[in-house]
C-alpha cells in the first residue's frame, strides 16, 4: 500500500473510531475493415475556410499501443510530447471509413463522426449570433461574435506563420481577464496548439520554471504583467543549458483606443491580428483526445503539476457545466473567475456555446461587481466563497439593486452557510459546484430540490453547502475506502476519499507518468479529499487529508471549525490549521480576519466555539491577521501551517493537558 493510501486509511480509521466512541457486443478488431470515403467539412464563413481535421496520425499521449494508454515515449522532448505521430497515410490520400459491423452495415465516417471540440461552439456562435455582443470591456470595447471569431482565426494564423507554431506546440499566457485572454481560448487551439495559462500571482521564478517545464514556444504577456514576464524569460535564458527561449508577445490594454501599443507589430498582439495572413485553415483536432490546454495546479501546493486537458473532455465538461449552472441561450456572464483557473471553469467555451455576452474585468471589488451587474444586465457570474463573502459584506454605499436574477456558481472550498444565506437575502441564486484541476474544474453540483424551498433559511444553507452528485458529463463520483476501494455507507458519518471516473477526468500529469498512474490507480481518480455520503446520496466534504487535525486520537475537521467561527458576527474570514502540541499531538489554530470596525478577542472566539461544538474541536489558538490567498480566492493553508508550526507546542511538558 502506498504511503498516501496508508495516510488516508489511517485518517478514515480515526474518523470511524470517533463515531463509535460518541448496449450489445463489440465487433472484434480483426473483423473491422476500412473503406475509402470522401471527407469534407463545410464552413459558413467567407473569409477563412475550415477543412476537415488533419488525420495524419494520433498523439503519443493518446497512443493505445502500450499497457498504460497515457504513456509518452521516452525520447520525446517537452515540445514534441504533444506532436502528432505519422500513421502511415499521406496528406493527399482520401480519409477512410471504419466498418464497425459488416453484417449490420454500420460504419464510422465523416458523415457520422467528427472529433468533439469546443472550437465548434464559436463557429456556431458566429453563425447564429454573429451580430450580437460577444465581449464587453469597460465603456469603450464591445465586439460581436463574428468579429471575435475572425480575430481568433487571425491570431491562430499569426501563431502558425509568424512563429512556426505547429500541432502540439505549447503557447503560454500570463494575463488577467481581458478580452485577449478570452480570445486565446479559441485562437491557440485553432492553430492546433496547446494553451497554457499561468496564475497571475506567480512571481518571475515560478513563471520561469513553468515556461521551462511546459516547453512553451510562444509566451503572451499582458502589459501590466510585463515586468514579471521579462524577468522570467531572463531567468530562463540565464540557466545553464538553457532551453530555447519562447517568443514574447505583448498584449496591450484592449480598453483603450484599439490602436497598436507601440511595440514592433510582429510582437504586439494587435499587430499580429492586423498583419495576419488573409487566409488560414483552422487546424481541427485529428483526434478528440488530442490535448487542448495545459493547466498547472493551484498555488495551494508548493510544486504545481501540469494537468493535460483534451478536446473531448473540454467539450463534454463545458456542456455539463452549462446544464448544471442553468445557463440558457444568450446569457450575460461577468468574469470574476480567473480564466487561468481550469480555463475559467470552461465558461469561455460555455458562453460561446450559448451565444452569450462576456463582461471582462481586469480587477474587481464588491462595488465593481454591483456596478457591472447593474450596467450590463448580468445574469451569471462565479467565484470562490471569498468572492461571495466580499459581496455579502459590501458596504451599503457599494450595493445596487439587482436588475434581475443573478445566478452565481461557487466552488473551490465549501461555502460557509452564513455566506450562502447572505447571498440569498441579496437576491442571488447560488449553485454550489465542486471539482479539481484534474477533473476539468466543475465535476459535481448540489442539485437543488424544489421541496427544499420551504425549509428554514439555516436548513437551506446547510443543504446547499453539500457537494452533491456528479454532473451529467462525469460518469461517476464515489466516496471510497482507499485501501479496499469499497464504497462507504451512505450514513453521513463514515468517511472516505472522494474519487471520480469518466470522460472529464484529465488525460494525465504532463511529463510525470508515475504521478498519473498513482492518481488513477484502480480505475478511479483519487482526489485526496475526505467526505461522507448522506442517505440521499449527496456527498459532503469533510476536509483535505492534509488538513485534518488529529488531536488526542480524534479527527477534527478544519471545515467544521471554520464554519462555526464564520458564524461569529465580527468575523469576515477564518482558516483553521493544526498547531503542534507535545501532549495532544495537534490542536486547532485559527487565523481570523475581522470585519471593518469589528472587535473580538482570542478568548471571545474560543468561548464562542466551545459553546457550539465539543470542546476538543474548538481552537486553542486564535491569530488575527489577513489570510494569504491564491488569485482564485483559495486560502493558502500551507502558508498558515508553516506559521502555526513556527509557534511551537501550545502545551508544554508538565503543564495542564485539559481540553
Amino acid at each position: 500500500m502506498s504511503s498516501r493510501a496508508s495516510l488516508l486509511r489511517r485518517l478514515i480509521i480515526h474518523h470511524h473510531r470517533s463515531i463509535d466512541d460518541n448496449i450489445g457486443s463489440v465487433q472484434p478488431q480483426h473483423q473491422r475493415q476500412l473503406i475509402p470515403i470522401r471527407h469534407h467539412y463545410s464552413n459558413p464563413h467567407q473569409r477563412y475556410s475550415n477543412p476537415g481535421p488533419d488525420l495524419a496520425g494520433v498523439r503519443a499521449f493518446t497512443s493505445l499501443s502500450t499497457p498504460w494508454p497515457c504513456r509518452p515515449r521516452a525520447s520525446l522532448s517537452p515540445s514534441s510530447f504533444f506532436s502528432s505521430l505519422v500513421a502511415g497515410r499521406g496528406q493527399g490520400e482520401e480519409p477512410e471509413a471504419e466498418v464497425l459491423d459488416m453484417d449490420a452495415g454500420t460504419v464510422r465516417c465523416a458523415a457520422n463522426y467528427a472529433p468533439l471540440t469546443p472550437l465548434s461552439f464559436i463557429e456556431r456562435a458566429a453563425a447564429v449570433y454573429g451580430d450580437r455582443a460577444a465581449v464587453v470591456y469597460g465603456e469603450a470595447r464591445r465586439r460581436t461574435w463574428r468579429e471575435v471569431r475572425e480575430r481568433c482565426v487571425r491570431v491562430a494564423a499569426a501563431l502558425a506563420t509568424r512563429f512556426g507554431v505547429a500541432r502540439g506546440d505549447v503557447v503560454a499566457v500570463l494575463s488577467p481577464n481581458v478580452p485577449a485572454m478570452y480570445e486565446l481560448h479559441f485562437a491557440v487551439p485553432m492553430a492546433g496548439a496547446v494553451l497554457c495559462t499561468f496564475n497571475t500571482r506567480h512571481d518571475a521564478a515560478m513563471v520561469s520554471a513553468l515556461l521551462k517545464h511546459s516547453g512553451a514556444k510562444v509566451f503572451l504577456v499582458e502589459s501590466s504583467l510585463l515586468d514579471i514576464g521579462k524577468a522570467a524569460l531572463k531567468r530562463l535564458a540565464d540557466q545553464p543549458n538553457a532551453a530555447s527561449i519562447p517568443f514574447l508577445v505583448i498584449m496591450s490594454d484592449d480598453a483603450g483606443s484599439g490602436e497598436d501599443s507601440g511595440c514592433a507589430a510582429d510582437y504586439d498582439y494587435e499587430g499580429l491580428i492586423k498583419n495576419a495572413p488573409s487566409k488560414f485553415d483552422v487546424r481541427w483536432p485529428a483526434n478528440e483526445l488530442d490535448p487542448i490546454t495545459l493547466n498547472y495546479t493551484s498555488g495551494t501546493t508548493s510544486r504545481p503539476k501540469g494537468v493535460v486537458y483534451n478536446h473531448r473532455g473540454a467539450y463534454l465538461n463545458t456542456i455539463g457545466t452549462v446544464l448544471a449552472y442553468d445557463i440558457t441561450p444568450m446569457p450575460t456572464y461577468l468574469w470574476t473567475v480567473p480564466m487561468f483557473h481550469c480555463n475559467g471553469w470552461h465558461l469561455p467555451w460555455g458562453v460561446a456555446m450559448q451565444g452569450g455576452t462576456n463582461v471582462c474585468l481586469r480587477h474587481f471589488t464588491a462595488g465593481v461587481i454591483f456596478d457591472s451587474i447593474a450596467r450590463n444586465g448580468v445574469t451569471h457570474m462565479g467565484g470562490a466563497p471569498t468572492v461571495l463573502n466580499m459581496i455579502v459584506n459590501a458596504p451599503a454605499a457599494d450595493r445596487r439593486l439587482l436588475p434581475g436574477t443573478v445566478r452565481v456558481m461557487t466552488g473551490g472550498a465549501p461555502p460557509p452557510p452564513r455566506v450562502l444565506a447572505g447571498m440569498e437575502e441579496l437576491g442571488f441564486v447560488v449553485y454550489h459546484i465542486y471539482g479539481l484541476t484534474e477533473t476539468h474544474g466543475p465535476a459535481t453540483v448540489c442539485t437543488w430540490m424544489p421541496e427544499w424551498d420551504t425549509l428554514p433559511a439555516e436548513e437551506r444553507a446547510r443543504l446547499k453547502a453539500r457537494q452533491g452528485f456528479h454532473h451529467i458529463a462525469m460518469e461517476e463520483v464515489d466516496v471510497k475506502d482507499p485501501a479496499t476501494m469499497e464504497s462507504v455507507p451512505r450514513d453521513g458519518e463514515a468517511a472516505g476519499e472522494v474519487m471520480f471516473r469518466g470522460n472529464t477526468v484529465m488525460s494525465g500529469y504532463y511529463r510525470d507518468i508515475d504521478a498519473t498512474k498513482e492518481a488513477m490507480a484502480g480505475g478511479w481518480l483519487h482526489t485526496g479529499d475526505l467526505a461522507v455520503r448522506h442517505p440521499d446520496g449527496y456527498i459532503q466534504l469533510k476536509d483535505r487529508a492534509k488538513d485534518i487535525i488529529i488531536s488526542g486520537g480524534e479527527n477534527i475537521s478544519s471545515i467544521e471549525v471554520e464554519s462555526v467561527i464564520f458564524s461569529h458576527p465580527a468575523v469576515l474570514e477564518a482558516a483553521v490549521v493544526a498547531r503542534p502540541d507535545e501532549h495532544w499531538g495537534e490542536t486547532p489554530c485559527a487565523f481570523v480576519k475581522l470585519k471593518d470596525g469589528a472587535r473580538a478577542t482570542e478568548a471571545g472566539i474560543i468561548g464562542f466555539c466551545r459553546e457550539r461544538m465539543p470542546h476538543y474541536m474548538a481552537p486553542k489558538t486564535v491569530v488575527f491577521e489577513d489570510l494569504p490567498k491564491t488569485s482564485t480566492g483559495k486560502t493558502q493553508k500551507f502558508v498558515l501551517r508553516e506559521k502555526a508550526r513556527a509557534m511551537g507546542s501550545l502545551t508544554k511538558t508538565g503543564s495542564s493537558s485539559k481540553l
